[in-house]
């Protein structure tokens, strides 16, 4: 096993580096999308000029976005537009309380991906901010589906002009999360010589435990899948 819990002192320092994994690549990728070049977080889906007005400029906003892909259905653009607006309304549907997204949400989720693939099929230079935005919609706490994280993640990457060594912590973690092995440790490999001399140690941390984190959700998902006997 990668960490032994049973050992003195262990378990306290596997949750330290676990809390910290979470606060540096949950919160910054959930709330705010992670990377100096991009945006759109789940707090970017409810900014407005008021709550009075939220509904009304979210109607509208998505109006536009269908209109723009019947009117224009070879832009990727247009599906781009989309794919961000289905996302946003997906994102009224979640229910911070138990951390699910209901019926709609999860309809809007499966919307948004349809328009984001369409996208991509039809640009060789995506939208690196929407790109960000689909990230999270692959999430496991929503559509939960990584190898499509990793490659969303990957047009943020590279339009991104400095990447810290956080980025490439992030990188590996959706990469062992995939099973795209190689992939995520060339990712964390580079995590740990981008990171200044003073934060080597944190980086290594970071990646492993995202590759324990990977690890353990396949063993789990492994054991569910085992038939009963």
């Amino acid at each position: 096993m990668l960490f032994d819990l049973r050992a003195r002192g262990r378990r306290r320092t596997i949750q330290v580096i676990y809390l910290g994994l979470a606060i540096l690549m949950g919160g910054g990728l959930v709330l705010f999308g992670i990377g100096g070049a991009t945006s759109g977080g789940l707090l970017d889906a409810f900014r407005s000029d008021g709550s009075s007005s939220t509904s009304e400029v979210f109607k509208k906003q998505l109006s536009r976005a269908e209109q723009g892909v019947k009117l224009h259905p070879r832009s990727a653009d247009a599906w781009t537009a989309l794919a961000r607006v289905r996302y946003q309304q997906a994102t009224t549907g979640y229910d911070e309380s138990t951390g699910q997204f209901s019926d709609k949400g999860q309809e809007a989720m499966r919307a948004a991906d349809g328009a984001w693939q369409k996208a991509l099929t039809l640009t060789d230079k995506p939208d690196p901010n929407v790109a960000a935005t689909m990230v999270q919609l692959y999430a496991p706490s929503a559509l939960n589906q990584p190898a499509k994280a990793v490659r969303a993640f990957e047009i943020q990457l590279d339009a991104t002009e400095a990447p810290t060594w956080q980025l490439y912590a992030k990188w590996a973690q959706l990469a062992y999360l995939a099973k795209q092995e190689r992939k995520a440790e060339l990712a964390g490999q580079k995590a740990v010589r981008k990171a200044p001399k003073d934060q080597k140690a944190q980086a290594k941390q970071a990646v492993d435990a995202a590759k324990a984190q990977a690890q353990q959700q396949a063993q789990q998902q492994s054991g569910a899948a085992a038939p009963a006997g």
